[in-house]
């Protein structure tokens, strides 16, 4: 879909500070991100929400996010836990309608908000949080493969 900026993200056609990849799923910094490091994983193939989000690709976006969680405390971030979030239509906050699940690091006494978050973003320095959190995953490894 070429007028989904995710989708042009995915095509490479639109920029993008990329954290993760793999075969189904592509991961990103969030360009007005509710803490330093809050990244979105998108699935590669196109779905507007949950409704024709095949559960196989939901399944594949949170084990994505539970990769990308891990770096967030294992790296220099040093997150001390993690909001999933998956906003589905509108009055839930879904603003790109692309399905995507928010992995957004949280520290003790950070005093974030999590809905109040989205209404103060700030983007820092995506570069250098997108080198911190790709470093940490490579030093995981590869994801376990599948069954399919």
């Amino acid at each position: 879909m070429t007028h989904c900026i995710f989708c042009q993200i995915v095509a490479g056609t639109a920029p993008a500070y990329l954290v993760y990849e793999d075969e189904h799923v592509l991961g990103f910094l969030d360009i007005a991100p509710v803490r330093p490091g809050h990244t979105l994983l998108v699935p590669r193939a196109h779905a507007d929400g949950l409704v024709d989000l095949p559960p196989e690709t939901g399944g594949r976006l949170f084990q994505a996010g539970q990769r990308v969680g891990i770096a967030m405390r294992s790296s220099a971030l040093a997150a001390d836990g993690v909001n999933l979030a998956l906003n589905d239509g509108a009055a839930a906050f879904q603003t790109v309608f692309h399905s995507h699940l928010h992995v957004v690091p949280r520290h003790r006494g950070d005093k974030a908000r999590f809905v109040t978050g989205f209404l103060t973003r700030r983007a820092g320095d995506l570069a250098a949080t997108a080198a911190v959190l790709r470093a940490a995953l490579d030093d995981a490894g590869p994801a376990e493969p599948s069954a399919r």
